[in-house]
């Protein structure tokens, strides 16, 4: 038991998340007729947790309450792995992408996020409710424009060849570039 736990613990190629990833598709299409996507959820517990009259807001919620499970699994996931499988060997990341961080102001390479922008600290700074409330909304409107989230379009659609969702992995793939070397460069 121990040594899978310290194969767990080590970085696995890229290849092998992306393959696990994709095979939940065909997993939630042939086991229940599901579709994958994680934007959704909030939707339902709003329509769960919302007694007002609003039209988006009613419709029998509870018919999708799995995927509020999955989103919980998904959490809970996050949680053991940060408590229990954090891996002890220092974070690779690629010396241009180094330097082009520390052009930012940067240098914390020692964890998977950042502690510049990603700590308590920040958070509770002006620019982090500026990032917070600006990166929320544009996040929550561009979900909402697009039908759906980047999981729900770049491994759901993609997967089931729709045209809507190539166009939408395209546009959050454009506005993800722009974002970072137009705008994230402005704030931080």
């Amino acid at each position: 038991m121990e040594n899978i736990i310290e194969l767990i613990k080590q970085p696995w190629h890229w290849s092998i998340a992306g393959i696990l990833i994709g095979l939940t598709v065909p997993i939630l299409l042939i086991l229940g007729n599901k579709k994958f996507g994680i934007s959704s959820s909030l939707r339902h517990i709003c329509a769960a947790a919302i007694p007002a009259n609003i039209p988006f807001f009613q419709y029998d919620w509870k018919k999708q309450s799995w995927n509020l499970f999955f989103v919980v699994g998904v959490l809970l996931g996050g949680w053991i792995a940060v408590t229990f499988l954090q891996n002890p060997n220092e974070i690779i990341i690629a010396e241009k992408t180094k330097q082009a961080l520390e052009a930012y102001g940067i240098t914390d390479f020692s964890r998977l996020l950042p502690s510049e922008i990603f700590s308590w600290q920040s958070l509770t700074s002006l620019r982090g409710w500026i990032f917070m409330a600006l990166g929320g909304f544009m996040v929550g409107f561009g979900t909402r424009w697009a039908g759906g989230c980047t999981s729900g379009h770049a491994i759901m659609g993609l997967s089931s060849l729709q045209i809507p969702s190539l166009l939408a992995t395209i546009c959050f793939m454009i506005g993800g570039f722009l974002g970072t070397h137009l705008l994230l460069p402005l704030f931080l």
